[in-house]
């Protein structure tokens, strides 16, 4: 049984616990990490989503999901993607590029991530030795080749952000 905190929308811990799957209280969110991982030569980690999905399956997304009970944002980043794509990152190398309420029928705090390869090691994903089956196959991917999967509706429609706020950035992540 997973488990989350609940935040109020200011971000702060309320000491309530959610278990997934259970509808979330009004007024109350869980926080979500999306994470990309960029490779010395401008590449990013895409993965298609299980055809067993309950939502997207088949669609092209970046690595994330809901942060555990307990766990920070960027130790649920780090998690996330050892889970999904079986890469082992190092937490003090992430930089949070921006945060966002969504109020939608699931409300979460999203914290967007980004990992950048660097010099002294490099990402190797491995789906042998990913924790889940939630990712069918990963590819490293050139920003207008995400494009294309993005304008061809084969990705997921709320990763759209990646064009402005991450890729659209020349040497620097902005916060918002």
């Amino acid at each position: 049984m997973e488990k989350w905190d609940l935040y109020t929308r200011n971000r702060e811990l309320t000491g309530r616990e959610q278990i997934r799957g259970e509808a979330i209280p009004e007024g109350f969110y869980h926080l979500v990490v999306h994470v990309w991982l960029k490779n010395k030569q401008g590449q990013y980690l895409i993965s298609k989503r299980s055809a067993d999905r309950p939502t997207y399956p088949l669609f092209w997304e970046c690595t994330g999901g809901s942060v555990l009970l307990g766990e920070t944002s960027l130790h649920g980043a780090a998690r996330e993607v050892k889970e999904e794509v079986g890469v082992d990152l190092e937490p003090e190398t992430g930089r949070l590029v921006f945060s966002k309420v969504r109020d939608t029928a699931m409300p979460n705090l999203l914290d967007v991530w980004l990992f950048e390869e660097g010099e002294n090691g490099c990402f190797q994903p491995d789906l042998n030795g990913a924790e889940t089956k939630e990712v069918e196959e990963i590819h490293w991917m050139w920003p207008d080749e995400i494009r294309r999967l993005y304008d061809g509706g084969r990705m997921v429609p709320s990763l759209g952000y990646f064009f402005s706020e991450i890729e659209g950035m020349p040497g620097e992540v902005r916060s918002r």
